[in-house]
C-alpha cells in the first residue's frame, strides 16, 4: 500500500545512513511489520516458536502490541519494496490467509504462556482495505478471541482511499477499530503518476472526512516528500490539502528509490533523476514548519500530531523497545529481547502453520550492547529525546558537541533532544554518541 510507519529496510538501517534527512523507509517500525524486501541474517528459529524463559519474564513489564500483515495490492506501486502481492502474483485468497494468522495468534498464545491482551493493534501491509470492513472486522475478532484486547486498546488500520467508502468506515468504526491511516503521498498528479499511486489527488481528503463523520477517532494521512519532479509548491498543495483535510496526524518520508524496483530501474535507465539530498532536507524543514504553524508538532522524526492524545501508540511502542507479535508473512515480533520473522511467501507461511509449527524463518537474540544502541537510537528519534543516563562518558562529551553545534538541545530532566538541524543529521549525531 502507502508508507506507513514501519518497514514498516533491515534490522542495520534502524536510521538512515545518510546525513541529511529522516526517512520513512528508516522508521524502526517498518521492518518489523514487513514492510521489508529482504529478511535479517539470523539463528534458526525453534520449530514450536518457544521462547527463552528469560524473555517471557519481560512480557508484562511494557505495552504489548499485535501487528497483522495483509500482503496483499491491487497493484503494485513503482518505489514499493514490501512484501506484497498482486492478484496476478498470488493464488493465496484472503480466507486462506486470515485462517494462517488465525493459527500464528492460536500460536502466540501458547509460546506466552497465557493470553496476553493487546494494547494496541496495527493491520498493515499491502493494503488491508482491500478485505473491505467485513475482512477487517474479522481480522480484530481473531485478535480478540486469541490474545485479547485490553480496554481502551488502539486498534488501527492502513487504508488505500479508493478502497474505501462511507459504508467501509462505517463498518470498520463498528467493529472497533478506532484509527485509520491513509495513504495519500501527494496532491500532484504528475507525482502521483511517478509514484504508480492510483488513487484520484482530491480522495484521500473526501476519505479523511468520511472516516470522522463514521466515527473514527484519530486519522492520519502518509506523505512521501522528494519524488523527482515534485517541486516545492507541489508539496505546499499537499500540506494545504493534508490540513483541510482535518487529520490529527501525519507521517512524512523521504523517497528512498530502494533496489529491484520499478523506480530504481528507471533512474539507472536515466529516465528519472535520484532524489536530491539537499532537496529533501529542504522539503523536511517545509513540512516541519507548515505543519506547526498548523498546530501538528513533531514527536519522532518522521511523524506530527495535534496532541500526545493523538500519537500513534502502537509506534511509539516500537520506538520505546516494547513487546510485539507480529503475525502474517514476513512480519516481525519482539518479546523481551529476542527479535524473530516470518517467512515472506504466503503459501510457505500457511503451510508451515498447518503442519503446527511456527512460520519463524529466523531469530536473534539481542546482546546487553545491541539492545542499549538500540535504545539511544530509537530514544533520540522521540521528542521526549534520551535520558542522559543513557550514555557513557564518551557519549556525553559528544552530546556536548553535538550541543555546542546547534544539533542536541539539553531540556529538564536531563534530557538530550534533537534540534530540526539535528533531526536532519540524526543518524550522524547518533553514531557519534554511541562511538567507542
Amino acid at each position: 500500500m502507502a508508507a506507513n510507519h514501519q518497514r514498516e529496510s533491515g534490522r542495520d538501517h534502524v536510521l538512515q545512513s545518510a546525513t541529511w534527512a529522516p526517512s520513512r523507509l528508516a522508521t524502526f517500525g517498518c521492518w518489523d511489520t514487513a514492510h521489508v524486501a529482504a529478511l535479517p541474517v539470523g539463528a534458526q528459529a525453534p520449530s514450536d516458536g518457544a521462547l527463552p524463559a528469560a524473555a517471557l519474564c519481560e512480557l508484562h513489564r511494557a505495552p504489548f502490541g499485535v501487528y497483522i500483515h495483509v500482503p496483499f495490492c491491487a497493484t503494485r506501486c513503482g518505489y514499493c519494496d514490501f512484501n506484497t502481492y498482486t492478484p496476478g502474483e498470488l493464488a493465496t485468497s484472503h480466507s486462506s490467509w486470515l485462517d494462517a494468522v488465525r493459527r500464528e495468534l492460536d500460536l502466540a498464545v501458547q509460546v506466552l504462556g497465557e493470553p496476553v491482551p493487546a494494547d494496541t493493534v496495527f493491520v498493515g501491509g499491502g493494503t488491508p482495505s482491500l478485505l473491505g470492513a467485513a475482512g477487517l472486522a474479522a481480522v480484530l475478532d481473531a485478535v480478540r478471541g486469541s490474545l485479547g484486547l485490553v480496554p481502551g486498546a488502539e486498534v488501527t488500520t492502513e487504508a488505500n482511499p479508493e478502497s474505501t467508502s462511507p459504508e467501509f468506515f462505517a463498518g470498520i468504526a463498528a467493529a472497533g477499530y478506532t484509527r485509520v491511516s491513509l495513504g495519500m503521498q501527494s496532491a500532484a498528479p504528475h507525482v502521483l503518476a511517478v509514484l504508480d499511486r492510483v488513487h484520484t489527488p482530491g480522495r484521500p481528503v473526501t476519505a479523511a472526512a468520511q472516516a470522522r463523520a463514521a466515527g473514527i477517532g484519530h486519522v492520519s494521512m502518509d506523505l512521501i516528500y522528494g519524488t523527482p519532479g515534485e517541486s516545492g509548491d507541489d508539496l505546499a498543495a499537499s500540506l494545504e490539502a493534508v490540513l483541510s483535510a482535518g487529520v490529527d496526524h501525519v507521517s512524512a518520508y523521504a523517497l528512498v528509490v530502494e533496489p529491484g524496483t520499478a523506480l530504481a530501474r528507471r533512474v539507472a535507465r536515466g529516465e528519472l533523476p535520484a532524489p536530491d539530498d539537499d532537496v529533501l532536507a529542504e522539503r523536511y524543514e517545509q513540512i516541519d514548519t507548515a505543519l506547526s504553524v498548523a498546530g501538528l508538532h513533531w514527536y519522532e522524526v518522521s511523524n506530527w500530531a495535534t496532541s500526545a492524545g493523538s500519537r500513534c501508540r502502537h509506534n511509539v511502542g516500537y520506538w520505546a523497545g516494547a513487546n510485539w507479535w507480529g503475525a502474517g508473512p514476513g512480519a516481525h515480533s519482539h518479546v523481551g529481547g529476542v527479535r524473530w520473522w516470518n517467512v515472506k511467501h504466503p503459501t510457505r507461511y500457511a503451510a508451515a502453520l498447518q503442519a503446527r509449527c511456527s512460520p519463524a524463518a529466523g531469530r536473534e537474540i539481542l546482546s546487553p550492547e545491541e539492545q542499549h544502541t538500540e535504545r539511544v537510537m530509537l530514544g533520540l528519534r522521540m521528542a521526549e529525546g534520551l535520558p542522559v543516563v543513557a550514555l557513557d562518558s564518551p557519549g556525553r562529551v559528544a552530546a556536548d558537541r553535538a550541543i555546542s553545534d546547534g544539533l542536541l538541545s539539553a531540556v529538564p530532566g536531563d534530557r538530550l533532544v534533537l534540534t530540526r538541524r539535528g533531526r536532519l543529521l540524526a543518524d550522524a549525531v547518533v553514531r557519534n554518541l554511541l562511538a567507542p
